[in-house]
């Protein structure tokens, strides 16, 4: 009798279970016809497009590759079908300068830190600029240390690895001889006419605003080197002052030795900001001078008879 109610208690069981399993299935199906239901027209034709952009993914993939190689064949085809033509193209001839150039970093403890991040990036420019350059220069950065350094560790780590430049923490006047240095600087009563190969040029790592004028020229004074200004009055009318930003004067320098005209290295570096306008070699204004000649043309001649008005 035992056997018998273990026997019809099975069947009964597995009803039950069969008949959970079915409801379940019927909840599951209710639910996502519910949500189905919930979803606007647009949202599920959003829903397949989707679906269709992920199951056609690898197709999309496969014909990018079909097309490259398409390309590939068609280019060697045209080149006659040499391999080398797809190397690429070789950088422009570049000739080292032995000019030096000199970053001077002394000034940092007069600096504001935000005007020591300012330096930092105008370094970072004329670093970039010389490795690019058709003439790279000798670039020398010294007294490195203070703001400046703590700087260049906290926003560019990468700096441990520039190369050719030399990075120093001396002193530039103990870096290079003194009779080899010329500082620039706009207060100078010298003109730089032409660069001397043999010389190291140095500019004065500040951003100060104008709150130390004439501190560089001082200096260079007080160290009895040789001192200049760019020819910059020469060539260049400007709306702002003269004072040039370490990597302006960095790129005019490099600009010059390689297209030999101070005029073309100024209009090439400097800013649109500074409103420059060419100057002739007598001193006046090239605009004014077009602007001039225009009225004189427009003007009628003294010596032409002028209709009489009715």
């Amino acid at each position: 009798m035992a056997d018998d109610s273990v026997k019809s208690e099975a069947p009964a069981r597995q009803e039950n279970e069969n008949g959970e399993k079915k409801s379940s299935q019927k909840a599951v199906s209710s639910n996502g016809e519910a949500e189905n239901q919930t979803l606007s027209k647009r949202q599920r034709k959003k829903l397949l497009k989707q679906q269709k952009w992920e199951d056609e993914r690898e197709l999309r993939k496969q014909r990018r590759k079909e097309r490259k190689q398409q390309r590939r064949l068609q280019r060697q085809d045209e080149e006659g079908g040499d391999s080398q033509s797809f190397r690429k193209r070789p950088r422009r001839e570049v000739t080292p300068s032995s000019l030096r150039m000199v970053v001077d970093c002394s000034f940092d403890d007069i600096m504001l830190i935000k005007d020591v991040r300012k330096l930092h990036k105008q370094i970072q420019r004329c670093y970039a600029e010389n490795r690019r350059a058709l003439h790279p220069v000798q670039f020398y950065l010294t007294s490195l240390g203070g703001q400046l350094k703590h700087s260049m560790d906290e926003k560019d780590k990468g700096w441990v690895n520039w190369k050719d430049i030399s990075i120093k923490t001396e002193h530039y006047s103990e870096v290079v001889a003194k009779e080899d240095l010329v500082y620039l600087t706009s207060d100078s009563p010298n003109v730089l006419e032409e660069l001397d190969q043999k010389k190291a040029y140095v500019i004065g790592g500040l951003v100060d605003h104008n709150h130390h004028k004439g501190i560089t020229f001082e200096r260079a004074k007080e160290l009895g080197i040789e001192h200049a200004q760019l020819p910059l009055s020469s060539f260049v009318r400007m709306n702002s002052r003269k004072v040039l930003a370490v990597n302006h004067v960095f790129e005019i320098i490099l600009a010059y030795l390689e297209k030999g005209s101070w005029q073309e290295a100024f209009f090439t570096v400097l800013p649109q900001r500074k409103g420059a306008v060419a100057v002739d070699q007598d001193g006046t204004n090239t605009q004014e001078k077009e602007e001039e000649d225009s009225d004189s043309d427009s003007e009628p001649d003294a010596t032409e008879p002028t209709e009489k008005r009715a």
